[in-house]
């Protein structure tokens, strides 16, 4: 897996997992739809993975279990969300949330990307005037421009570098305890720690109606949409249920008394559970949650460019200011 998922790998990986789930809900098998895609892959990298996907499988293992063995080909939510796919019988239709998921990354990306172009610009015009141009033309141009050139990009590396980290520190490839810090870090962040909740949300709902659907135990239905949800704090608070569950509490007590759902949430579920409509309930969720956890990411998308070009700006006028401040103390110093 590379280092950091650019906006196109994450278009290339929507459109695997499109052709999967059109090909696997056409009612052709796994094998046939991963031969096929082995020989027109939406990205050439991706041939050799799912040659030994295809290995595997042929000896006997699960799609889940060939997936594990082929370390960092595939984050780990998305292995999770296809195991569930596999024990609900409902492949297909995981197939198609992963492929919606990934396209709506890809689009987000492009969005935040295309808006941060004129801050990021304004950065650099910025850095280049006030710490080239002008200390150049105050020295009447004796200053040395290797040295003031040295100083804007000790300025600017550190910019690069934080950017770079951070983008590597978002990435879903990291194993849970990274996941974790990076959830608890972005809890408190307006727009983006709602966002990335109630996604989490609804992707727990739609893979648990799925299990449910298909008969799967309730335990092991929670379980599984635990692993599957891309949340470590739901998956912890779940996962701590067994012994209640195991000893006759229903999934909507859990729930209830669970602080990591919120109560509309605990609410639709008890409703469902008590009028035997549970499936209905969980869908209704999972669209809930992704409409508004979509909306609020866009919206971070969207204003995240802005608050940094107002504070580019900002920057901007104070050191305009204390240039002329500077500049007019140096003319009264002289006149007088």
């Amino acid at each position: 897996m590379a280092l950091i998922i650019t906006p196109g790998q994450f278009s290339k990986r929507a459109e695997f997992y499109h052709q999967l789930a059109q090909l696997t809900a056409a009612g052709i098998s796994l094998v046939q739809s991963l031969e096929q895609l082995q020989r027109n892959p939406p990205s050439r990298s991706f041939r050799e993975p799912i040659r030994r996907q295809l290995e595997k499988i042929n000896q006997g293992s699960t799609f889940t279990e060939s997936l594990l063995t082929t370390s960092g080909w595939l984050p780990e939510l998305d292995i999770a969300l296809i195991e569930a796919g596999e024990q609900s019988g409902r492949i297909d239709i995981c197939f198609r949330v992963l492929a919606d998921y990934y396209q709506e990354r890809a689009r987000i990306t492009k969005q935040a990307l295309s808006q941060l172009i004129y801050p990021v610009a304004l950065i650099h015009v910025a850095i280049l005037v006030f710490f080239i141009v002008l200390p150049f033309a105050s020295s009447q141009f004796h200053a040395s421009l290797p040295l003031l050139f040295l100083k804007a990009a000790l300025i600017l590396a550190p910019l690069y570098l934080g950017t770079g980290m951070l983008i590597y520190a978002l990435q879903s490839r990291h194993g849970e305890n990274w996941r974790s810090l990076m959830e608890r870090a972005l809890r408190h962040v307006p727009l983006l720690g709602k966002a990335r909740y109630y996604l989490a949300l609804s992707r727990l709902a739609l893979t648990l109606e799925a299990l449910i659907s298909a008969g799967v135990n309730i335990i092991q239905a929670w379980e599984l949409a635990a692993n599957a949800c891309g949340s470590p704090a739901l998956r912890r608070s779940i996962l701590a249920w067994r012994p209640q569950l195991e000893a006759g509490a229903t999934p909507a007590e859990a729930v209830s008394h669970c602080s990591q759902f919120p109560e509309l949430f605990a609410n639709f579920y008890h409703s469902g559970e008590i009028s035997g409509k549970l499936d209905e309930s969980l869908q209704r969720l999972h669209r809930l949650y992704q409409e508004e956890g979509t909306r609020k990411l866009n919206a971070f998308a969207e204003w995240t460019p802005r608050v940094l070009y107002m504070i580019v700006a900002g920057i901007i006028a104070f050191k305009i200011i204390q240039f002329y401040a500077g500049y007019f103390s140096q003319i009264s110093a002289l006149t007088h």
